[in-house]
């Protein structure tokens, strides 16, 4: 698994559902109809330039509802943040683009969720992300055959129906449009932040019970995260706890730490710290096993 982003294509079944609301208003260009005025030409110079619009109000309220619910209940499960922030619905057509930036206050994940058209009239348009070891870049330095872009940057598709899912703190952005001024042909994305990162617990012992046993069991853990003070990021592990209350396994869904300064613990040291902690967690017996999403954030 990719550290510091994830991909999900076929995320939702109703994708041309959402996709058909977007075509039907466009479909006429010399319409004038009220819902095609609800665009805000966004452009800040060598930074943003594209179009956009809130996305939780575009689309038919049941249709979004649902999306909205999918979304939701996937970062609940993956990453441990239980909602996101509002969306926003961007069109990219000729020249449109973003330059590389990074949203750090906004939520520990960001989400870009395409539902540009399977056969593509356009070149660009991909979210472009800076790699890991160009932030460290003199240490992989004499290692690195290659020195082009692809090198510096990972590019990712806007493919139809695919959830992209990365660290905002990493420096991103979105390619040149080129090849199209048709709003139907172009790049079409809701995209926004992951937010609220608590604890999330489904199966068969109560959430409150979990909860408790984990605050009590992760005390010792200050001493712990004192000596990891230099890492920064979240650590999401999925606990997997059996009808006699034991841990039986626990899972890593989502790694982002990095270590900001030196000397320091590394998140290896860090991973098995808490991992070694939280097998010793006890929650009592019921009726069947229980998922927890736990997120632990270094700040």
């Amino acid at each position: 698994m990719p550290r510091f982003h994830l991909i999900r294509d076929g995320f939702f079944s109703e994708a041309r559902t959402l996709r058909a609301t977007f075509d039907e208003r466009f479909a006429d260009p010399r319409s004038a109809r009220a819902d095609r005025f609800v665009w805000d030409y966004w452009h800040v110079p060598d930074q943003y330039t594209h179009l956009r619009t809130p996305g939780w109000e575009y689309f038919p309220e049941d249709l979004y509802t649902r999306f909205h619910e999918q979304l939701v209940l996937w970062g609940r499960r993956t990453l441990g943040c239980w909602d996101i922030s509002p969306p926003w619905l961007s069109c990219y057509v000729e020249g449109c683009a973003q330059q590389l930036h990074s949203d750090v206050p906004h939520g520990p994940w960001a989400f870009v969720y395409s539902l540009t058209p399977g056969s593509r009239a356009f070149q660009g348009g991909e979210t472009e992300i800076l790699r890991p070891e160009v932030l460290d870049y003199w240490s992989n330095f004499a290692q690195a055959p290659n020195r082009e872009r692809d090198s510096f940057t990972r590019r990712i598709a806007p493919r139809f129906n695919r959830l992209v899912v990365f660290d905002p703190r990493f420096p991103h952005g979105v390619t040149p449009v080129r090849g199209t001024q048709d709003p139907r042909q172009g790049r079409l994305v809701l995209h926004g932040w992951f937010t609220e990162p608590r604890v999330f617990v489904e199966g068969a012992h109560e959430d409150e019970v979990v909860s408790e046993i984990l605050d009590a069991g992760l005390a010792p853990a200050g001493e712990v995260l004192a000596e990891l003070s230099p890492l920064h990021g979240v650590l999401s592990l999925r606990l997997t706890v059996a009808a006699t209350g034991a841990v039986s396994a626990i899972k890593v869904l989502a790694n982002t730490l990095v270590r900001l300064e030196a000397p320091g613990v590394g998140e290896a040291t860090a991973l098995r710290r808490m991992k070694a902690l939280l097998k010793k967690l006890e929650f009592g017996p019921a009726a069947g096993t229980t998922e927890v999403t736990l997120p632990l954030l270094f700040q």
